[in-house]
């Protein structure tokens, strides 16, 4: 009986729905900026697979993936402070950890212009939604810079633990795409 009423505890407090209630907004400005996308579990995960999707990539994609993402999500962000909304916003955010897991885990090399595309696309909706969510009396700036340097350091994060795993440990990283992947069909489950 202990055990089931500690998982039942565990689903409660692991819903979907704290996932998308995003830490942060009690700061201003540049704090609130770094805090979202590391508190928010779709943005984290989405953010880091990126990174280590990007370490899987060979020549120029290594850095064209997470810059495009930075870019788009940038660009999504002033859309959001426009108040700009997309349908279905929050599904897109949860099917890019989906979308950016698989890719993980399959190890999936398209060319350039198709992993730039595909990232440019996730990152929109994740840019949209900080705009969205700027908190009040905050500088748009300094706000955008903060979830920026989030989301570049985030990337450079999972792409160098991704690069410098021994080679015994490198299916590591498929694993941990696979694990999002979960993450990103539990989210849109929800």
């Amino acid at each position: 009986m202990n055990l089931r009423n500690s998982l039942l505890g565990a689903a409660l407090l692991l819903s979907p729905a704290l996932a998308f209630a995003h830490p942060g907004h009690e700061h201003s400005g540049l704090e609130a900026g770094l805090a979202h996308p590391l508190f928010g579990l779709d943005h984290l995960l989405a953010m880091l697979a990126v990174g280590l999707w990007a370490a899987q990539q060979q020549g120029r994609a290594r850095w064209a993936v997470p810059l495009s993402f930075v870019l788009s999500m940038l660009a999504g962000g002033l859309l959001g402070f426009a108040g700009l909304e997309l349908p279905l916003m929050e599904t897109g955010i949860a099917g890019s950890v989906l979308a950016l897991g698989l890719l993980v885990a399959l190890a999936v090399r398209p060319n350039v212009a198709v992993a730039v595309g595909l990232t440019a696309l996730f990152a929109l909706a994740h840019g949209v939604a900080h705009g969205l969510e700027l908190p009040e009396l905050s500088n748009a700036w300094a706000y955008a810079l903060g979830f920026v340097v989030a989301t570049a350091g985030l990337h450079a994060f999972g792409y160098l633990v991704a690069r410098h795993l021994p080679a015994a440990a490198a299916p590591l990283v498929r694993v941990a795409g696979a694990a999002s992947a979960l993450t990103g069909a539990w989210l849109l489950a929800g």
